[in-house]
């Protein structure tokens, strides 16, 4: 017997279960939204990881501290006049005594912008390239008390964390199609079972093994590109609602876990990975189990 490749054959429907195909679906979509979210969530940690390496990989804030207000500002002066001509240096600005004042006002109150107060001047400092030695090089040579602060050094411990999300986001990824095979693998020996007299007579009629598997295959394999679709769209649906809310926050770190138009497509990509691993799944299972019987 020779198994049609025309959806409309009869053999196409010997396999049929509408009850056990709708639970299919089902399961496959709600698999395929878990995926896509934990997807999601990975893209956008490992882009937001990447622009906070970005912008705070040449960035430090020299801090000068001395009492005696006039070499404070003597340094300072030669600080700003000197690190500009130091090579990757792309921009050197003090921060502004009014702007410190009210940073200290929750600790200090309006004792922050009394003018005898010894405040220490702060410099923001932005390099290319990674030439922060030379950086700290010259300002320990004009201001010998100077601070440096790192601000990569400071936010490591939030670039740790975003690091284990985005690594987490792959483990669930990795063990939701991991249940999604063990479905497969179930929901192929169930079928299996109940067609077991179907799967003897077609033996009967010359039907090979291989034959045989292709029914299930492609009943699974349906099954699973449609709810993959099903979950896909409604989990990138949530996806772009919370990105766009996101967005009105207006916070800057938060606009770095935004997915790209690649990361888009390649969630897209997902239903069609799911569908192929069924596939393969539920050949291997089949032909292993109908190999057992001969």
């Amino acid at each position: 017997m020779k198994l049609s490749l025309n959806p409309n054959a009869p053999d196409r429907r010997l396999l049929d279960e509408s009850r056990r195909t709708r639970a299919m679906t089902w399961i496959m979509a709600i698999m395929l939204f878990l995926t896509v979210l934990a997807g999601a969530l990975g893209l956008g940690m490992f882009a937001a990881t990447a622009q906070l390496d970005r912008q705070l990989a040449g960035r430090m804030t020299i801090q000068v501290v001395e009492p005696n207000a006039a070499t404070r500002d003597s340094e300072v002066k030669a600080l700003r006049a000197a690190l500009p001509r130091v090579a990757g240096v792309t921009r050197v600005a003090e921060v502004d005594r009014q702007r410190l004042a009210e940073l200290l006002k929750p600790w200090l109150g309006d004792t922050g912008l009394d003018p005898d107060l010894p405040m220490p001047a702060m410099i923001d400092v932005e390099t290319r390239g990674g030439n922060s030695a030379a950086v700290e090089q010259t300002a320990r040579a004009i201001a010998p008390n100077a601070r440096i602060d790192r601000h990569a050094q400071w936010l490591s411990p939030v670039r740790s964390f975003m690091t284990t999300m985005s690594w987490l986001a792959v483990g669930l990824m990795l063990l939701i199609a991991t249940a999604t095979a063990a479905v497969v693998l179930l929901a192929a020996r169930s079928g299996l079972d109940t067609h077991r007299d179907t799967i003897d007579v077609l033996h009967m009629l010359g039907s090979t093994d291989v034959q045989i598997a292709r029914l299930f295959q492609r009943r699974i394999a349906f099954d699973t590109l449609l709810g993959g679709l099903i979950g896909t769209l409604a989990a990138l649906g949530l996806v772009w609602f919370l990105q766009s809310r996101m967005a009105l926050v207006g916070s800057e770190m938060l606009s770095g876990v935004a997915l790209q138009q690649r990361d888009w497509f390649l969630l897209l990509l997902l239903p069609l990975g799911f569908a192929l691993l069924a596939t393969f799944a539920a050949r291997k299972t089949v032909l292993r189990a109908l190999g057992r019987t001969l």
